[in-house]
């Protein structure tokens, strides 16, 4: 028997993760939206993923041909970018933030933590969402010394720091 969705769910708040903003461009059509589920693969090819409800707009763009992506891996200051990006309208997301585009023409964050421009490298149907393996055409670390937001059991952490 599967563990019920709540206690998976309340297990998996214990794990911290770095967030990031999934910015995605199709044809004329951006989006982007906040992720965390987003991991690396591989340096040879520089490979990454992320994962995509079912139920999201960026779905049914990451599921047309030549939709390109970017990943960009925020910064503690950039919390309220975060949430601008999980819950305000589509259509107002991109007024926060600098934003300029890469190799693939999908939205970079300017001033994040760090940035990978990708295409789609393969796509797997996992439950309820899709994964997507990002092949990384070109990456930017606009901030190397910045540390990065965290979220962990629920809410935006800061990691304490040699200084601290």
């Amino acid at each position: 028997m599967l563990v019920d969705s709540f206690d998976f769910r309340d297990a998996l708040r214990h794990f911290p993760s770095g967030v990031t903003i999934v910015t995605i461009k199709c044809g004329e059509i951006v989006h982007g939206l906040t992720v965390s589920a987003f991991a690396s693969i591989s340096p040879t090819p520089p490979l990454i993923m992320v994962a995509i409800d079912h139920k999201h707009t960026a779905f049914s763009l990451l599921e047309t041909p030549g939709a390109v992506f970017a990943v960009n891996i925020l910064h503690e200051d950039q919390a309220p970018l975060s949430d601008r990006f999980a819950w305000m309208p589509e259509e107002t997301r991109f007024d926060g933030g600098e934003w300029t585009t890469a190799a693939t023409g999908a939205p970079i964050l300017a001033n994040a933590l760090a940035w990978l421009d990708c295409t789609i490298y393969a796509t797997y149907v996992a439950g309820t969402h899709n994964i997507y393996v990002g092949e990384v055409i070109s990456s930017g670390v606009p901030r190397p010394d910045a540390p990065p937001l965290v979220y962990w059991n629920r809410g935006y952490r800061h990691l304490a720091t040699e200084r601290d």
